[in-house]
């Protein structure tokens, strides 16, 4: 089963930095998509990036210009470094794997698609709270 682990979430003032990172075990979808997504207080969940397996990236809009993600393939581990970050920002952060559509079913929780890959693996979270 897949497993996705994150940690690096934390209390920060506004103007700051911090870098995620998330240890993805038992993944062996080796052509799949690998994203960071967050959960505001009381809103839907929505995408933050998210890199192929050839590490071509893409970000969402709104964090456009202030995220960076990366992996480290050797250590199986997911990176989202942000910085200058707002109020805003606060969230749960979690990390997302891809599944392929052929594993799509009636029979798993619902899939959450971005840019086009269904992300249907996902993380804990971990939270970030960014203060002024």
């Amino acid at each position: 089963q897949v497993q996705l682990a994150e940690s690096g979430g934390d209390s920060v003032q506004a103007g700051g930095s911090l870098t995620l990172s998330c240890v993805v075990s038992h993944y062996t979808y080796s052509s799949g998509h690998l994203g960071w997504f967050r959960r505001p207080p009381g809103k839907e969940r929505e995408p933050v990036a998210s890199l192929s397996s050839d590490d071509r990236p893409k970000y969402a809009y709104s964090m456009e210009g202030r995220v960076t993600i990366s992996k480290d393939n050797a250590k199986n581990t997911l990176f989202l470094h942000m910085n200058n970050l707002k109020p805003e920002d606060t969230a749960l952060y979690q990390c997302a794997a891809e599944i392929p559509v052929q594993d799509l079913s009636p029979d798993r929780p619902p899939a959450t698609y971005w840019r086009g890959t269904y992300f249907g693996h996902w993380g804990q979270g971990t939270q970030v709270t960014v203060s002024n």
